[in-house]
């Protein structure tokens, strides 16, 4: 809760309408912060997801930044699409980097989103990652995390002068079913998120995405809005 008369702290969440970093969003909402919520058009091999982060944003009524950055040379399911995105994974997702890694995505996006923290004086980034049910990739890992915050505090201005811009994992330590509950519990329109890799009018249900998602749900003891193949 925000005090009369305080000073609300702006921060950066990134955005990437999915069901983790809607949730994350929520929040920084809760937490009483000024956002600016930023979302990447990369290359992708879909724009479903941004039309969901647009529908969130429109929904809580904040401020929306989408960046054009082209990663489309990156080897990756998620950018080139002679690449097939895996399907129905032996084993749990996360026992092996799979091919929907997109190299340096995370330190990308989060340089980004750092240089607008110090060129709009915002104090924090918010990223949902998470390291517990999650596709493997080594830079969605708590010691990832703790690399990029002490990069910050020593290669920026902000980092110079004592201020570091802070890196806000929320979820990191979540399962899927305790983001799906923390979503529920913040009335977050779960409904509008997407989540699988793969575009269309319905989620297939068989990308790693999909199966860790419908499987946050199960596990919460709800239904899942969006319709699936």
């Amino acid at each position: 809760m925000v005090h009369k008369g305080a000073v609300m702290r702006k921060a950066v969440v990134l955005l990437s309408g999915g069901l983790d970093s809607a949730v994350t969003l929520a929040i920084a909402l809760s937490e009483g912060n000024d956002i600016t919520a930023v979302s990447f058009r990369y290359g992708q091999r879909h724009t479903k997801e941004l039309r969901s982060a647009e529908a969130v944003c429109f929904h809580y009524g904040i401020r929306h930044c989408i960046i054009d950055i082209d990663l489309s040379s990156f080897r990756s399911a998620l950018t080139d699409s002679s690449l097939d995105v895996p399907s129905d994974r032996e084993g749990n997702p996360g026992d092996e980097i799979p091919v929907t890694y997109v190299p340096a995505r995370n330190i990308i996006f989060l340089s980004i989103a750092a240089g607008i923290c110090e060129s709009i004086d915002a104090d924090a980034i918010y990223i949902g990652a998470n390291a517990i049910d999650y596709s493997g990739y080594p830079d969605c890992r708590p010691e990832f995390f703790e690399s990029f915050r002490d990069m910050l505090a020593k290669g920026t201005k902000a980092g110079a002068e004592g201020r570091a811009v802070e890196v806000m994992t929320p979820i990191i330590d979540f399962t899927k079913a305790d983001i799906v509950r923390k979503g529920k519990e913040l009335n977050v329109p779960l409904e509008l998120t997407w989540s699988c890799y793969n575009g269309g009018d319905r989620a297939c249900g068989r990308c790693d995405s999909c199966r860790l998602r419908l499987k946050g749900f199960a596990e919460a003891g709800y239904r899942d809005g969006i319709e699936y193949m």
